[in-house]
């Protein structure tokens, strides 16, 4: 019953064709629209990043239009088009290209980096997990369904929030041109998920919807879907969820690190009349800093506590800020 529900009507293939499919129809027109949405998107993305502004982010992922390529990539797979497959694959790369570009002329003209350790969009995009690639598995899932089935069509702006495509690609821009080259790498990795998940669930969703014999009914030339072309689909899945296994793998080993050393850190703090003000673990090493009046806090101390919680083998870098505030009078 589910197959029979998704199942889409001779009748729709030319709405879905022409929605997917930048170069069917007016090709100018539609290519036009595409690079003008995808230029201002850019733009309001890296801005929004730099002004770590959820809202302004939110409003770029509207805009953008990069969805549209990657879902033709899979239609072109379903359908076996190889010419409209080059295409709009070739038209992703292009634009991801563009807003990248767009990213880092921006940062040029930014009197601060833009990284992850001072900014919380920065800091979202950079460290992709696992459940990075479901959500985008489910996102992906989403926007098919919604592009086969004319009646839920309005879910689609749920879906361009709920993916985040342009958003990472600001911030490899914005990263790059800091000169922060891993969290870009990061960022683009994320980026890459979500391509693959799009595209992975787009093409499975199609054929899942009978769309080869609607086209066929429709009158289109559709070719074989053949098996090396869903192999690579599955490899390009699996080539991104091993390094976000990885992450994920990092990201557990940080909370356990933090769990660990929390109550200790904060012991240490309360017992040197100091007051811990931050603890983080980056890149392995774990962040302690803390403020107070003279003298120093014996960080020797925290030193043999932490190693006597079980973290001998974590490096631990304390800053201690020394002294208070005063209010200077003017004049």
């Amino acid at each position: 019953m589910l197959s029979s529900g998704l199942r889409v009507p001779a009748g729709d293939v030319d709405r879905i064709v022409t929605r997917l499919f930048l170069t069917h129809g007016d090709r100018r027109r539609n290519l036009t629209n595409f690079w003008v949405l995808l230029t201002l998107a850019a733009v309001i993305a890296s801005a929004g990043v730099v002004a770590d502004s959820t809202a302004t982010v939110i409003g770029a992922m509207i805009v953008a239009p990069l969805m549209t390529p990657i879902l033709g990539t899979a239609l072109a797979i379903v359908l076996a088009d190889r010419r409209q497959l080059v295409f709009h694959l070739g038209l992703t790369l292009a634009g991801a290209v563009a807003v990248v570009a767009v990213g880092y002329l921006l940062g040029t003209i930014v009197h601060m980096d833009v990284t992850a350790a001072t900014n919380s969009q920065v800091a979202s995009r950079v460290s992709p997990r696992l459940i990075d690639l479901l959500a985008a598995l489910a996102t992906g899932l989403v926007g098919g369904f919604a592009l086969i089935r004319s009646d839920v069509s309005d879910t689609l702006p749920g879906v361009a929030i709920a993916i985040s495509l342009v958003p990472p690609l600001a911030v490899v821009g914005l990263t790059a041109e800091s000169g922060a080259y891993s969290e870009s790498v990061g960022a683009l990795l994320l980026f890459g998920t979500n391509v693959a998940a799009i595209i992975a669930t787009g093409t499975a969703i199609m054929v899942a919807a009978r769309l080869q014999d609607a086209a066929r009914a429709a009158g289109l030339a559709v070719g074989a879907l053949g098996r090396r072309t869903v192999a690579t689909v599955g490899l390009a899945l699996l080539l991104v969820a091993v390094p976000l296994g990885y992450g994920s793998w990092q990201v557990l080993q940080e909370q356990t690190i933090l769990g660990k050393a929390q109550p200790v850190a904060q012991r240490w703090a309360t017992e040197e009349g100091w007051q811990l003000t931050d603890l983080q673990v980056r890149r392995g090493a774990l962040h302690v800093v803390a403020i107070g009046r003279p003298p120093e806090a014996d960080q020797n101390a925290l030193r043999a506590d932490l190693d006597e919680a079980g973290l001998r083998d974590v490096e631990a870098v304390v800053t201690l800020v020394i002294g208070g505030s005063r209010t200077l009078p003017p004049g």
